[in-house]
């Protein structure tokens, strides 16, 4: 199959458009082509395109700033001279400045297939912006690894945030250029907007169902989103982030597990087991033990659950992160009743909020874990309408 980025490259007829105009690349470090060449090398050597600047999203264009709320600065290319706005510094939106270098704006970011995830935000923001100054963005498309598939509450108004770009469940199903459709349809920008898209992409097909198994390299496109495992866990594990227990940083499984040194997962495992079985189907649950190098309980011996989605066990259909992960919280709370579960600090920068909030983009996630009599049904009576309409709203963005 062939990415966006691998047809403009290839494909003249699609760059003329750009004959003539101030081109400037929005990408990370997993804005790579087939060959593996940058996205920003590969475009600066075409001899009919004219690069006059880049923008880096969180964790930086080439390099890697390993956690959360880590800016980036502003360079200056060393080898092209051209310069690189940091959109995670001292801005997250572009400034006047930075707009005055471009005619036209394309994006080649890798995404998760996550609310959460902030290269979506940063789409957002840019269509706002380029709305605003008249600009031009192209979406170079890439695949959404984690498919199609529908899964968790919506964000709730008032909720917004930079890892809550707007009204979708956790789990959108959708690629970055349907996205930007979304959002110029949703906020009524009148932009000029472009999407490059896939050749072949094949969401619904195995053993990939959303990244290309055996044609793509898998680039980290943030510093812990280390394969594609990862990115089918992570619309639940990311939750962690707003929990006392460890996502598994600083181990080389990332938001793929979780624990605690004071937990016993086999029992916490015994407890979801009990509580909704069928919101631990399509993948394999295994206890583990871990310890942390850095981050939350570096340096200590933490008992856990790893999420296996890569062997003969994973049912795509049927796999259900956000669930999976919204119950072991659950288990904990009714194992635990007064374990500290919740972390209480800025998140993302939003201040006055619980993170765990932020993340679900509203309390009733965390507030259903914290009612002793809440039971699975009674979350799955407020999610699985979300996810209907979600499904139905969604659908005229569809490009595959």
């Amino acid at each position: 199959m062939k990415f966006g980025i691998d047809r403009l490259l290839t494909e003249p007829d699609l760059r003329a458009p750009l004959a003539g105009k101030r081109v400037a690349l929005l990408a990370h470090p997993a804005s790579v082509t087939t060959d593996l060449t940058h996205s920003l090398d590969a475009l600066a050597a075409l001899p009919d395109l004219k690069v006059t600047a880049a923008f880096g999203p969180q964790h930086g264009l080439r390099g890697d700033k390993q956690d959360n709320m880590m800016e980036s600065p502003d360079f200056n290319d060393p080898v092209l001279g051209i310069p690189v706005f940091s959109l995670y510094g001292e801005v997250r939106r572009p400034s006047g400045q930075s707009m005055s270098t471009f005619d036209v704006l394309l994006v080649d970011l890798q995404d998760l297939g996550c609310r959460i995830y902030t290269f979506i935000t940063t789409l957002r923001y840019v269509l706002e912006a380029c709305a605003e100054h008249g600009k031009t963005v192209w979406v170079l498309d890439r695949p959404n690894p984690a498919g199609r598939p529908i899964e968790g509450l919506t964000l709730r108004p008032g909720w917004e945030s930079f890892v809550g770009a707007g009204p979708m469940p956790m789990r959108h199903g959708l690629t970055l250029g349907e996205l930007g459709h979304w959002f110029i349809k949703t906020l009524d920008l009148k932009v000029a907007y472009k999407v490059i898209e896939m050749e072949g992409w094949a969401p619904d097909a195995g053993p990939g169902y959303g990244w290309p198994l055996g044609e793509r390299a898998w680039i980290n496109p943030s510093p812990n989103a280390p394969n594609l495992w990862m990115a089918r866990a992570y619309a639940g594990t990311v939750m962690l982030e707003g929990a006392t227990l460890s996502e598994g940083r600083g181990t080389t499984r990332p938001l793929e597990l979780f624990g605690a040194p004071d937990i016993d997962a086999r029992r916490v495992l015994a407890e979801m087991q009990d509580l909704a079985p069928q919101w631990l189907e399509g993948c394999r649950l295994r206890d583990c033990w871990f310890e942390p190098t850095f981050h939350k309980h570096a340096k200590t011996l933490c008992h856990g659950v790893q999420i296996h989605t890569e062997g003969p066990d994973y049912d795509h259909a049927a796999f259900k992160p956000w669930r999976l992960q919204a119950l072991a919280f659950k288990a904990i709370r009714r194992l635990y009743p007064a374990y500290d579960l919740w972390r209480d600090f800025a998140y993302e920068y939003e201040f006055g909020k619980l993170a765990i909030d932020v993340i679900n983009g509203g309390p009733a996630l965390r507030e259903w874990v914290d009612d002793a009599a809440a039971t699975p049904a009674d979350l799955e009576a407020i999610t699985a309408p979300d996810e209907a309409a979600w499904a139905a709203k969604r659908a005229p963005f569809l490009l595959y």
